[in-house]
């Protein structure tokens, strides 16, 4: 078995909206701030004119490095006494208190699982660890159907109950992990403290997943480049330009092992138990909420292009769907897509 190049997680390449042009309207001044959160990378870009308001670069910085603090604590599966955590090591049949927080991105979570009939599962933990994709990242074989059948007990949306703010496991070994869509979670509260400064134009991105609102100097658009699907080179499928929206992407093709010839994707299937075995290789979803955008691409990926882009199509998503027919690189644009975003090259 052979182990390819890893990465968390598809990005949407930003290098094109972090390169801004020197000069600007008169007063406009460029910030740049970024830092490390959630095993993986935060940068923000904004520009603030109003005098009164203005606050300094080092003293947003902290803000925002202590929400992230925040929320790690909250929601994080590496830190061993963060509340999501101390949930996983909770005992079966007992309430367990959670943060209004925690509660929101469970309920985000749990309302896209149903609206993608279980393709996003936030209890899929046990079945990434089984197939080797856990933190470990040590894929020895192919698990047997029997160590498949022995974590079926401890994976699905219906294996906890959340009352209220209190979360009830049914079985001790339901491991439920955030990481799907706490990054955008993650982007959405940064962006909720920047306008809380009269901040309106940004761009806010953590790993990949990225909100902009207003515009960069000269009044030009922010513009976000999508990766092309390939595991050998970084190179841009597309620039488009979103509005005061959030984009996040998803793909299969830098995570994965090869065993006897077959590719097995990092992205497991909680409907069958297995990895995707399909073509549908990207999706990169536009969305209001950075949050939303994050578990709409996890789950239209993991149910493939024909029944992602009917889900699409009937909830109207703005998505970018990218399959791989033989050699080529074949895309979708949803109906939503092609009215909401525009493409610049």
């Amino acid at each position: 078995m052979q182990m390819k190049q890893k990465l968390m997680k598809l990005t949407v390449l930003i290098a094109l909206s972090l390169l801004i042009v020197a000069c600007g309207r008169t007063g406009e001044q460029l910030e740049s701030l970024s830092g490390r959160t959630m095993g993986t990378t935060y940068n923000v870009k904004y520009l603030q004119d109003d005098a009164e308001s203005r606050i300094s670069a080092n003293e947003l910085q902290n803000k925002l490095d202590q929400r992230l603090l925040e929320i790690n604590q909250l929601m994080s599966t590496y830190i061993p006494d963060s509340e999501l955590s101390l949930l996983n090591k909770a005992p079966a049949n007992q309430a367990f208190p959670i943060s209004t927080e925690t509660r929101d991105v469970i309920l985000e979570a749990l309302r896209i699982s149903k609206l993608s009939e279980g393709a996003l599962d936030i209890t899929v933990g046990p079945l990434v660890n089984l197939w080797g994709f856990g933190p470990d990242n040590k894929p020895d074989n192919i698990p047997s159907a029997e160590q498949i059948q022995s974590v079926k007990a401890m994976v699905g949306a219906d294996k906890f109950v959340l009352d209220a703010n209190r979360v009830i496991k049914e079985n001790a070994g339901v491991y439920i992990d955030l990481s799907t869509i706490a990054k955008g979670y993650g982007v959405d509260e940064l962006a909720a403290i920047l306008e809380d400064y009269g901040i309106n134009n940004y761009l806010v991105e953590i790993g990949g997943e990225m909100r902009v609102s207003g515009t960069k100097q000269n009044n030009e658009d922010w513009l976000v480049a999508i990766e092309k699907p390939i595991s050998t080179e970084r190179a841009v499928q597309r620039i488009i330009s979103i509005g005061d929206n959030a984009i996040a992407s998803s793909g299969d093709y830098r995570i994965y092992f090869e065993e006897n010839g077959v590719r097995y994707s990092h992205l497991i299937d909680p409907t069958t138990f297995y990895p995707i075995q399909h073509n549908l290789v990207s999706v990169s979803v536009v969305a209001t909420s950075t949050m939303e955008a994050d578990g709409l691409a996890t789950a239209l990926i993991v149910m493939g292009a024909d029944k992602g882009i009917q889900l699409a199509e009937r909830e109207g998503i703005a998505a970018l769907f990218i399959t791989k027919e033989g050699t080529e690189f074949v895309e979708y644009r949803s109906t939503a897509f092609e009215r909401q975003v525009n493409v610049v090259q």
